[in-house]
């Protein structure tokens, strides 16, 4: 029987880090399933979704710490059963996706994320970025963010929404 756990890190960005983590799940019988990793700040992170035989969580654990002394944090989360790695069922509805570009300022993920929690919508996968604009060298923030929306969420109020944040921070909005 497997067990499986999502493995949370961040440490220095360096060659050589994920190879360290790699390891150390493989020493432990462990299989590498799924992983979002990204350099950020400076710092490289990432979180691992693997499983291994049920009685090698705790070593696996205490091995993974033992890279603190090579700068990595690590937190290791145990999922209730290998079949929770399945994709849960979600409720009816469909895949959508945001893009948003404008001047960078406080408030932005806030706003839209409030607008899609208010309506029942999960996010998925987000990605943001701050760039320099071409000519001005102003910073502009840059999003996608892939969600989740329910059949009975109403888009028009979705669009109207969106477009209200739009107008009021300077950001073009695009729901596909």
């Amino acid at each position: 029987m497997q067990t499986s756990f999502i493995v949370t890190f961040i440490g220095d960005d360096r060659p050589g880090l994920v190879e360290q983590l790699s390891a150390v799940i493989e020493k432990n019988q462990g299989n590498w399933h799924e992983s979002k990793l990204s350099q950020l700040g400076g710092k490289f992170a990432g979180l691992i979704l693997v499983s291994l035989p049920d009685d090698g969580g705790p070593s696996l654990e205490a091995d993974l710490a033992a890279l603190a002394a090579s700068g990595i944090s690590v937190r290791v989360t145990p999922l209730e059963t290998t079949a929770s790695v399945q994709a849960a069922s979600p409720v009816p509805g469909r895949e959508i996706t945001l893009t948003v570009i404008g001047p960078d300022r406080r408030g932005i993920v806030r706003e839209i994320s409030a607008a899609l929690a208010q309506r029942q919508i999960n996010v998925l996968e987000m990605d943001t970025d701050v760039q320099s604009a071409p000519m001005s060298a102003e910073p502009i923030f840059r999003a996608c963010i892939e969600a989740w929306i329910p059949e009975e969420a109403n888009m028009d109020d979705l669009q109207a929404s969106l477009d209200e944040i739009a107008d009021n921070m300077t950001l073009e909005i695009d729901l596909v």
